[in-house]
């Protein structure tokens, strides 16, 4: 086939009208939004952690905090999570499962464990914060150290229990009555506004040795009852050692007048 001899002088005139009568070209497939995100992945193809299993550790998290026995009536409970250790670098993983360590505690500055089980093998510690934000008692004024307390003194105040131990059955957390507080003398100095607490107060002696004393043995549910003989001083707080009636050595707290509860 012969091009006629004009055709470099006709192209910049036809080019463009073929160009215009071609068809457009296919958009090319753009990523859907939202992908790496539901499948824990980021744009740069590294997996992290979804925000389900974040949202399973908080959930645990926080019935393990009400489920203690001192936790306070009507308490408002905040708690929030951190992030892993961002040089973790974490296989994919199609179920992770929460939990908790024995003896890590269930207030304030803690961990829950999340286990891959489908996909991977890794096992690692998220960081949580929980917060009790509920009535305590409070010094209404400044108190010296010896200071016999008087109701005029005391004062509610909305304060982070947390903030005063890690196990909600403490020795350490804030009173929230004033009138077991009634003539009780302060063992160290505190500031207007600051929860008082078991270790601020002078320990009261609850029975000598040689005592009769009660004995409660608590358990899930039940509780059993006896007597026994004191071998040590019951101080308030404190740990003491009675014989019951068959011989037996139990430890226990002094908790009242001539009673003592062993934890079972």
């Amino acid at each position: 086939m012969r091009l006629p001899k004009r055709l470099p002088t006709l192209l910049p005139i036809v080019l463009p009208i073929l160009l215009l009568s071609l068809p457009p070209a296919p958009a090319l497939a753009q990523p859907a939004a939202g992908t790496a995100a539901a499948s824990g992945a980021e744009p740069n193809g590294r997996w992290v952690l979804p925000a389900s299993a974040i949202a399973q550790a908080t959930a645990l998290a926080e019935e393990a905090a009400r489920a203690g026995p001192g936790y306070p009536p009507g308490a408002r409970l905040v708690v929030s999570a951190g992030l892993p250790d961002p040089r973790l670098q974490l296989a994919a993983c199609a179920a992770i499962t929460p939990y908790l360590s024995a003896g890590v505690p269930v207030w304030g500055k803690g961990r829950v464990g999340l286990r891959c089980t489908q996909g991977a093998n890794w096992n690692i510690q998220l960081p949580i914060t929980v917060q009790v934000w509920a009535n305590a008692v409070v010094a209404a004024v400044a108190l010296p150290a010896g200071a016999v307390l008087e109701p005029s003194q005391l004062t509610q105040a909305v304060v982070d229990w947390a903030a005063f131990g890690g196990m909600p059955n403490g020795p350490s957390l804030p009173f929230s009555q004033g009138e077991s507080l009634q003539s009780r003398v302060l063992t160290r100095p505190v500031q207007a506004g600051q929860p008082l607490r078991l270790p601020d107060l002078r320990s009261r002696q609850w029975f000598a040795t040689g005592d009769t004393v009660q004995i409660t043995a608590v358990g899930g549910g039940f509780s059993i009852s006896t007597e026994g003989q004191a071998m040590t001083p019951g101080l308030e707080g404190q740990t003491a050692r009675v014989r019951t009636e068959n011989g037996r050595v139990v430890t226990g707290q002094a908790v009242g007048q001539r009673r003592l509860e062993v934890k079972l």
